[in-house]
């Protein structure tokens, strides 16, 4: 069977728990891992597994966003049906409003739903660092023959809690939804973990649709998916639960460890960032058989320069992105964005490194996250003495200093009059 699809990834969440990260830049287009956006891993997961059609639905500060898209994204096949296009909130409410919760976003959006008549309609969103076989999760879907399939992850009870929990049926039939609640039933077959909603839904068009127009008319509803639709479903559709940790990926060794993690606040980000630097790390950037694509930059290689005592340049358990050059300085444990500059004597320890930073001579930068265009002054150190960097820097709970980026000057062409 040919199977229509169209994807919807929900890119116009606030992110305002990674501020000062988000407070210029949509929380999707946020960097991660380099050179890549954290749209870019919802993006790659659906053209990996085949999916060309797919409207991003954006809303608050979303230039940074839609500039990414532009650079890295556009589609220019030759198929009507090949495209990623960013929507932008189409005021089509009765109170023409922006998004209202996930659901009213889909709701100001079924035009395009009805337009492209799909068998099924993915909607994901675009919030959390993963990779996934997302047809795998369509062919579960139809297999089931359900009106609605959610992608659910399995975690310890002891964070119930902090998720949006599933409880299943031993088959994966879905009887109930508990929000963040300590005692919510654990997964049939496993006392010890619970069955834990990531967000990502697979639905049957005609059940959509209907679903959509009721709760639209409901003005009692938050008009959200997880809260309003998928609870109101329970007894009247087929709802099933995909166990994430099922999913294969081409390419991957068998038995790999699947990795999920939502990157909503700075600790969770920067932890996420350092996972990156294991020798064999849970999330692989690598597999050529499942790319995470992004913008095509025009990088320089990276470059490592002078090797005399006391000057030397230098990258141990560290990713470093194009153009970026250790000039003398040492780079351990870290993660550097593009064009960065590390000068003599400076050390880098155990931080995230945005694009265009520069780190100037004899600094000292531990357990930092620096956001793009930062210079940071000849001896200047950065994580030695929390107190005073609170005095001039956002500093999480956990000790990890986050220095605010500054938008850069955009050159424009000029002309002779």
């Amino acid at each position: 069977m040919q199977l229509r699809v169209l994807a919807f990834v929900l890119a116009g969440g606030k992110g305002t728990r990674l501020s000062p990260l988000t407070k210029e830049r949509a929380k999707p287009a946020v960097p991660f891992g380099g050179r890549y956006r954290i749209v870019d891993f919802v993006l790659s997961n659906l053209v990996n597994s085949g999916i060309y059609s797919i409207y991003v639905l954006i809303q608050f500060k979303s230039q940074s966003l839609l500039q990414h898209l532009r650079e890295g994204w556009e589609v220019s096949g030759l198929l009507k049906n090949n495209f990623i296009i960013p929507v932008p909130a189409q005021m089509r409410s009765a109170q023409e409003d922006w998004y209202r919760g996930t659901a009213d976003a889909i709701h100001q959006n079924m035009n395009l739903i009805q337009q492209a008549d799909p068998h099924v309609v993915a909607i994901f969103g675009a919030d959390h660092i993963y990779r996934m076989n997302i047809r795998q999760m369509i062919e579960y879907h139809v297999e089931k023959q359900a009106g609605v399939t959610v992608a659910a992850i399995p975690v310890d009870k002891e964070f119930a809690s902090e998720f949006g929990v599933i409880e299943t049926t031993s088959d994966g039939r879905i009887m109930g939804f508990h929000e963040k609640k300590a005692d919510a039933p654990t997964m049939p077959e496993d006392p010890s973990r619970v069955f834990a909603s990531m967000g990502n839904y697979v639905f049957s068009t005609d059940l959509l649709l209907r679903e959509l127009h009721a709760d639209g008319r409901n003005d009692a509803s938050s008009h959200d998916f997880g809260k309003d639709i998928l609870p109101s479903l329970i007894g009247r559709a087929d709802m099933y639960a995909y166990d994430f940790q099922t999913n294969v990926i081409p390419g991957d060794p068998i038995g790999s460890p699947q990795y999920w993690r939502d990157v909503g606040t700075l600790d969770a980000y920067y932890e996420a960032s350092m996972d990156l630097r294991a020798v064999s790390p849970e999330l692989n950037l690598y597999n050529r058989q499942w790319p995470l694509r992004t913008a095509g930059y025009y990088d320089a290689p990276a470059k490592f320069v002078f090797d005399e005592d006391g000057r030397r340049g230098m990258a141990i358990d560290s990713i470093i992105s194009g153009s970026s050059i250790v000039s003398g300085g040492t780079v351990h444990g870290s993660v550097l964005g593009r064009g960065v500059r590390i000068h003599t004597g400076a050390k880098i320890e155990d931080s995230v490194i945005f694009d265009n930073c520069d780190i100037g001579r004899h600094a000292k930068v531990r357990r930092a996250i620096l956001d793009k265009n930062v210079k940071i002054g000849e001896g200047v150190e950065i994580g030695y003495n929390l107190e005073e960097d609170r005095k001039k820097y956002h500093v999480t709970e956990s000790g990890i200093v986050v220095v605010e980026g500054y938008q850069s000057k955009v050159d424009i062409s000029t002309l002779q009059v």
